[in-house]
């Protein structure tokens, strides 16, 4: 009975393998062989969604365009260079194929399922096209459905998706927003349905060209984002702040442009503090970060002491407590950022959280946190040069010998030796030598730890 039931199980064993062998076109007891003209001459696989090049020479869609993205310009069976890198799908091969697969059931073979063709370039370019005329028209409803054509294709495959954005999608779907955005009747249920389609159709295809975030960086593109940013739904705030992240970030001259649009840093300031969606709050983060941080002129210490006003170093500090490595880097950065500013530095002295959380973030997130981290310790414990008189001057050391005593109190010294130690670079290690001789002055000023309070610490040697 055992020897029985081992034989039919060795047997099924057996006859998976053979499957298997089949479906892979190898060897078994049964052998079936895929006729040649159905493999890909790259692969050798059977082709799943067989195309022709110019040359005439047939290969699955996957091993072709894998061959055409790596920079390849020719024929790989003819080595005839390729005018046109557009494959034509075989339709007649591929009907065979499956026909090959049906009739070949019962060895194990399943049926290539029919693949979507992808968009050509000639539609994309058609459909683009005819977005832009629609936005030059002011043409609300013919627009709208456009963008969701395109949409609804980019969503459909990855290879459409890259189709359409290689075609110019970026500067004809940021030339219509424009169009629609400077309109006399932009503020309208209607015409913000489109530019909220528009949004969404830019957003899929990130990351934006040159031309769509110069057309994109408009006074009229950025007052309607900010006042999507303000009082529109959480999809239109959500598409509004990536927007303005990529424009932001590639183009510094924006900064003063987006900071004067009435209600913008407000609006920044409560996605930070109420969030949408966690990217939405990353890339809120980005953007202040890159208007508090791009320089030192008196335009960009406004803008510092304007969040200052807002309550964005409370804030910030409050969320550096319990916040993931992501939302920490930018936060500190931002922290860094406005400390750069006198009133940033004050709200930062007089928080009971600034000293326990920038040593509790030191070599515990990142590099760039612990470099931010050091950054703001050093903008806080070192004296500022830019006092007028003595009695200003007394109070900013007062001020110093405050931060230094609540840092040695937290466990600074012994972290920013350690930094030392493991190894940093050498913007850091400056700032951080300036810190450990500045704290070793005040050590004096803080109990000492008696060596008894580890007696019963175990040595490793």
């Amino acid at each position: 009975m055992i020897s029985s039931w081992r034989r039919r199980r060795s047997a099924g064993r057996r006859t998976r393998k053979e499957q298997l062998n089949l479906n892979s076109g190898g060897g078994g007891d049964i052998e079936l062989t895929i006729p040649s003209h159905f493999r890909c001459p790259i692969s050798l696989d059977l082709m799943k969604d067989p195309v022709t090049l110019a040359t005439g020479i047939t290969y699955d869609r996957q091993s072709i365009e894998t061959w055409i993205e790596s920079g390849n310009v020719t024929c790989p069976i003819t080595n005839q260079v390729l005018r046109n890198l557009e494959p034509i799908p075989n339709h007649t091969i591929r009907k065979m194929i499956q026909d090959w697969c049906v009739q070949n059931k019962s060895y194990g073979i399943e049926r290539i399922p029919t693949p979507r063709i992808p968009i050509s370039s000639v539609e994309a370019s058609d459909i683009l096209v005819n977005i832009t005329e629609a936005g030059k028209r002011r043409d609300q409803d013919k627009c709208k459905e456009l963008v969701a054509k395109i949409k609804a294709l980019m969503k459909e495959s990855e290879r459409n998706k890259k189709g359409i954005a290689s075609n110019g999608a970026g500067k004809a779907l940021s030339v219509a927003f424009e169009e629609f955005s400077s309109s006399k009747s932009a503020v309208t249920d209607e015409n913000d349905a489109v530019l909220d389609e528009l949004l969404s159709a830019l957003t899929m295809i990130f990351p934006l060209d040159e031309e769509a975030k110069c057309v994109l960086g408009l006074e009229s593109c950025l007052r309607c984002m900010v006042r999507f940013l303000e009082a529109g739904d959480l999809s239109r705030r959500r598409n509004s702040i990536l927007v303005i992240k990529q424009i932001i970030s590639s183009d510094k001259r924006k900064i003063s442009a987006m900071a004067e649009i009435e209600g913008a840093l407000e609006a920044l300031v409560k996605l930070i503090k109420e969030p949408i969606c966690p990217t939405s709050k990353k890339a809120s983060l980005m953007v202040v970060y890159h208007m508090v941080s791009s320089s030192s002129s008196f335009s960009n210490d406004k803008i510092r002491e304007r969040f200052v006003e807002m309550g964005l170093v409370s804030l910030l500090l409050e969320m550096l407590v319990d916040s993931e490595k992501s939302v920490c880097d930018k936060a500190l950065g931002v922290l860094d950022g406005i400390c750069s500013c006198k009133g940033g530095r004050e709200k930062a002295y007089g928080h009971a959280l600034t000293m326990p959380v920038l040593v509790k973030k030191i070599l515990r997130v990142s590099d760039s946190a612990t470099e931010f981290s050091v950054s703001i310790l050093w903008k806080l414990a070192c004296k500022n040069e830019d006092e007028e008189n003595a009695e200003k001057e007394k109070n900013e050391e007062n001020k110093v010998i405050k931060v230094a005593v609540e840092a040695l109190q937290v466990g600074a010294f012994q972290k920013l030796l350690l930094l030392l130690q493991v190894g940093c670079g050498e913007r850091v290690k400056e700032k951080t030598s300036e810190l450990l001789k500045l704290l070793n002055l005040h050590r004096a000023r803080v109990e000492c730890i008696d060596s008894m309070d580890f007696k019963d610490l175990k040595r490793p040697f």
